[in-house]
């Protein structure tokens, strides 16, 4: 059956900045990866929409995060992209991490979560080190709600310390870089099949 993936561009960039997102580049090029496995996906910045504080799927007039959230759930692969800010995944993946925690009171009557059935893949940028650890905190997160991580689900990209080189200026990926995108995808597709053709059971309450 065909597959669907669904990418939130985490950048503190919206997208009418005149700056290029590499946050938007490593998505695209994951997206690209997808394809040849018969994926479709879409991305949305993060930014371009009023996601409200708080940890509830609806947060009332102006939110925008019911939406997003539709996309999220449909989707058989979800995609958070971000940058690394002072070490930290960026303020903006925070803010949609926290707003799945409504997840966590959403399960059906076999406990499941609406992000059950789901994968995860976690796309990372910087010019600074700590993209592991940026991937620990989200893994985390994820697999709190609901969704199920992919062996080698995480990719990123990280330049020189202090550098002026964004992974949006590179002609193309490192060798490295590329291989680890494709064999994510690669696990992605293959798990979200899987998934598909046979959902996880639950338990009774």
């Amino acid at each position: 059956m065909p597959l669907t993936a669904f990418a939130i561009n985490c950048s503190l960039k919206a997208s009418g900045d005149k700056e290029k997102s590499s946050t938007d580049k490593i998505i695209a090029d994951l997206l690209s990866a997808l394809k040849p496995h018969g994926v479709k996906g879409e991305v949305v910045r993060a930014l371009d929409h009023d996601i409200k504080p708080g940890v509830l799927s609806d947060m009332g007039k102006g939110d925008h995060w019911p939406k997003l959230r539709e996309k999220i759930v449909a989707a058989d692969i979800f995609i958070l992209g971000l940058p690394i800010w002072m070490g930290q995944p960026s303020s903006v993946a925070k803010r949609v991490m926290e707003r799945m925690d409504a997840f966590l009171d959403e399960a059906d009557d076999k406990r499941r979560m609406p992000a059950a059935g789901k994968v995860a893949l976690v796309a990372i940028v910087g010019n600074e080190d700590g993209a592991h650890h940026c991937h620990a905190e989200c893994f985390q997160a994820l697999n709190d709600v609901g969704f199920t991580i992919p062996a080698n689900g995480g990719v990123y990209w990280v330049g020189e310390a202090m550098g002026d080189i964004n992974y949006v200026d590179l002609q193309s990926p490192p060798e490295k870089v590329a291989g680890m995108i494709e064999m994510a995808a690669s696990n992605a597709a293959h798990l979200a099949g899987l998934l598909k053709a046979r959902a996880y059971t639950g338990v009774a309450k």
